[in-house]
């Protein structure tokens, strides 16, 4: 995202943390090697480190393991909902982070026995998934995408096959079609709300993620079906119709780009570290084992804010006030040296942060499902293109351009062509 003129002068904003080595969390070094960032802001401040948002907002960036987990685990001190957040006054109307900052009826903002209620709602929808239905449903997609460029010997996977893949998945899950021109700009906007480019409008896009699934409750109320969406309508809680809305967002837009990241880093592991290249045919090292590296190495989401303060509180040696803004650093907490000493980092468990921690971390059984997406996807790749290389070196390959996601801009790759 671009970095706006300031709207206020950090250094004087009351109680912000911002004049004492503020960084600035965007620059091109930063998005292509950000362990580096992670790395120098632990050395000069700990734990927890003073950033600045877009347009000069200042925060904390939770770097620490134990740090993060601690705030996730208390949400009596750190809490969901942002309009607890002291720097309002500055945040203009077109502020980039807008759309998943400011307050919504969304489970994601709830706290309490309200989200334990929310939450539950969804966890219900999505434990009516038949996880196997799921896989097969995700194989025919995945057939489909590889057939269109089989047969000529090269492709562009990210936008061909990495992130057409769970889109299709899950909205069929909502019970919306598989092609056309409002899903695809459902999609589109989705990730523009999420991460928007050079002259896009975040705030915008957000809205019409919002008037298509408006839509689509309508829809859903005069002829419920068996898919996700109808699951939210009909359940017994009675939802309204914009909580049902907000939390559709909320589960479309933590499914597919999180999702189709974590299948191209994983993709990206396979065909370029030997350790997975040359042994997941030989059955050594699994696709099982690749992703999961990945969620802790390069995992899909980087940072996500975020939590605000309850109360005065010190953590991680720093005083955070009331009201301040903690960016959830996960990708710096996951290789945090404090878990992995003498600076090593492997994948063999599952104790990550990637879906976050406590009662606001991804609702069960939402990650496996996305497993479900995200290993599918992968297997039958390998299986449809048994050669799959990278069309460019390795140190070619450069990263989308942003502080949130974890992904390729692009990822080339040549093969075999296979005729139908």
């Amino acid at each position: 995202m671009s970095t706006s003129s300031p709207a206020f002068d950090p250094t004087t904003a009351p109680g912000c943390p911002a004049g004492r080595g503020a960084v600035r969390l965007s620059g091109t070094s930063y998005q292509q090697t950000p362990t580096e960032l992670y790395r120098s802001l632990r050395s000069e401040h700990g734990a927890v480190a003073p950033v600045l948002l877009d347009g000069d907002i200042p925060a904390w960036l939770v770097l620490g393991y134990a740090e993060l987990s601690y705030v996730t685990e208390h949400d009596e001190l750190f809490a969901r909902d942002s309009r607890r957040w002291n720097q309002w006054e500055n945040i203009p109307a077109d502020w980039p982070l807008l759309p998943y900052v400011g307050y919504q009826p969304s489970v994601l903002f709830t706290e309490g026995d309200e989200h334990r209620r929310r939450a539950g709602v969804i966890t219900e929808a999505l434990e009516t998934v038949d996880q196997f239905e799921l896989a097969r449903d995700c194989r025919h997609i995945a057939d489909q995408l590889i057939s269109a460029f089989a047969g000529s010997g090269r492709t562009e996977l990210m936008s061909q096959y990495v992130h057409a893949l769970p889109m299709r998945a899950v909205v069929q899950l909502c019970g919306m079609p598989l092609s056309g021109d409002d899903t695809a700009q459902l999609v589109d906007d989705l990730r523009i709300s999420l991460d928007a480019g050079e002259g896009e409008d975040p705030v915008a896009a957000y809205g019409r993620v919002g008037d298509r699934l408006r839509q689509l409750v309508q829809e859903r109320r005069a002829a419920p079906g068996p898919d996700v969406a109808s699951r939210l309508v009909t359940h017994p809680e009675g939802l309204t119709d914009e909580q049902i809305v907000q939390d559709l967002i909320s589960v479309i837009a933590a499914a597919q780009q999180p999702t189709a990241n974590w299948i191209c880093n994983t993709l990206r592991l396979l065909l370029t570290d030997e350790r997975f290249a040359l042994n997941v045919s030989g059955g050594r090292l699994s696709v099982g084992e690749a992703l999961n590296e990945v969620l802790w190495l390069d995992t899909p989401t980087q940072n996500f804010i975020g939590r605000w303060a309850v109360r005065d509180i010190q953590l991680g040696g720093r005083h955070i006030r009331a009201g301040d803004c903690l960016v959830l650093g996960i990708a710096a907490a996951n290789t945090d040296p404090e878990i992995w000493p003498e600076s090593y980092v492997g994948a063999e468990n599952a104790a990550h942060l990637s879906f976050s921690n406590g009662e606001h971390r991804c609702p069960y059984p939402a990650p496996l499902l996305a497993d479900v997406m995200a290993r599918t996807a992968v297997e039958t790749l390998l299986e449809r293109l048994p050669d799959l290389m990278l069309a460019v070196e390795p140190e070619a390959l450069r990263w989308r351009p942003s502080v949130w996601m974890r992904g390729l801009s692009e990822l080339p790759v040549v093969f075999s062509p296979v005729t139908q």
